[in-house]
């Protein structure tokens, strides 16, 4: 029964290894202003909680031999809740100093690059959520009577193949002309009405990227 906590005690003390390796690089960093303090302190934190888990192996091996001798098991018990609420609390700093999104998401777009300094409470970066893809399209005013909401159309584009799908969730209500991004000499005068539907799957699409709807019937 002790061979896998020394198996995961070997494990534990590699790791911790590694972390105090990532901790002298991002130390000197810091010293020429390339790692933010926010790296070195997670840089800590994982050194604190590798140590932490060693501790706690050693505690639970120690435990186990002294398993024949009573007198010794409570004070081995007692070490090894001691050493377990060490990495508990040093897992908790790690997480505490880790950004994390709310939700799974797409990295729509990023506001600062590496080295900058971000005050509290600025957003550092765009997310974009599963299912908040939306498809925008305009039809002409002959074409408005049939892109109701819960219509089914498909469209193309360049990097997502043929045959694509969605289904139309709102069309506005008043029309306008033509968007400049999409004007023509044959339909710079024209009033169009705007159309957002919601893809059958989102598979290769991204934000920004033209698409070509089939004429609505």
């Amino acid at each position: 029964e002790i061979a896998p906590v020394l198996a995961q005690r070997d494990q534990a003390a590699a790791a911790l290894v590694l972390a105090e390796q990532d901790l002298a690089r991002a130390t000197r960093l810091s010293k020429t202003g390339v790692t933010a303090e926010q790296s070195l302190d997670q840089a800590r934190a994982a050194v604190a909680q590798y140590q932490a888990q060693v501790a706690q192996f050693d505690a639970t091996v120690t435990a186990y031999k002294l398993a024949a001798r009573p007198d010794a098991i409570g004070a081995a018990n007692a070490a090894v809740a001691q050493a377990k609420a060490k990495v508990d609390a040093a897992r908790q700093a790690v997480d505490d100093l880790t950004v994390k999104a709310q939700a799974d998401a797409l990295v729509d777009d990023t506001y600062f690059d590496v080295g900058e300094y971000v005050q509290a409470g600025q957003p550092i970066v765009s997310l974009l959520q599963p299912g908040d893809l939306t498809l925008r399209f305009f039809v002409p005013e002959a074409a408005v009577a049939s892109a109701q909401p819960g219509t089914h159309v498909t469209f193309t584009c360049d990097t997502c193949g043929t045959g694509l799908g969605a289904t139309i969730t709102h069309t506005a209500a008043q029309p306008e002309y033509t968007p400049p991004v999409i004007y023509s000499k044959e339909s710079r005068s024209k009033l169009v009405f705007r159309v957002e539907a919601r893809p059958d799957s989102e598979t290769g699409l991204r934000p920004g990227l033209p698409v070509a709807v089939a004429p609505l019937q």
